[in-house]
C-alpha cells in the first residue's frame, strides 16, 4: 500500500481507468459475440453496432487501431459470407 500522497491518488485513478477500460472492452466483445450469434435479418443491423462499438473502443484507447481493424475486418467477411 501506498504512503505518499501522490501515490494514493494515482492507485485511485489507477482503479477507475481500470474499470473504464473493462466496460469498453466487454461492452465491444458483446457486440461482437450478437452479431456471430445472430441471425441474417438482423445480420447488417449488428454489424452496424459492432463496428461502432470497436471504434469507439479504439478512440478511447481501449484496443490498437490496427486491432480495431482486423477486427472489423473479420467481421465483414463473416457477414459477406452470410450473404453470399
Amino acid at each position: 500500500m501506498p504512503n505518499i500522497k501522490s501515490a494514493k491518488k494515482r492507485v485511485k485513478v489507477i482503479e477507475k481507468k481500470t474499470l473504464r477500460n473493462n466496460m469498453i472492452k466487454s461492452g465491444y466483445k458483446s457486440a461482437i459475440k450478437n452479431f456471430e450469434a445472430g441471425n441474417m435479418d438482423e445480420a447488417k443491423k449488428l454489424f452496424s453496432e459492432a463496428t461502432k462499438k470497436i471504434d469507439q473502443a479504439c478512440t478511447k484507447g481501449v484496443i490498437v487501431k490496427n486491432t480495431a481493424a482486423r477486427k472489423k475486418s473479420s467481421l465483414s467477411k463473416k457477414l459477406n459470407s452470410a450473404m453470399a
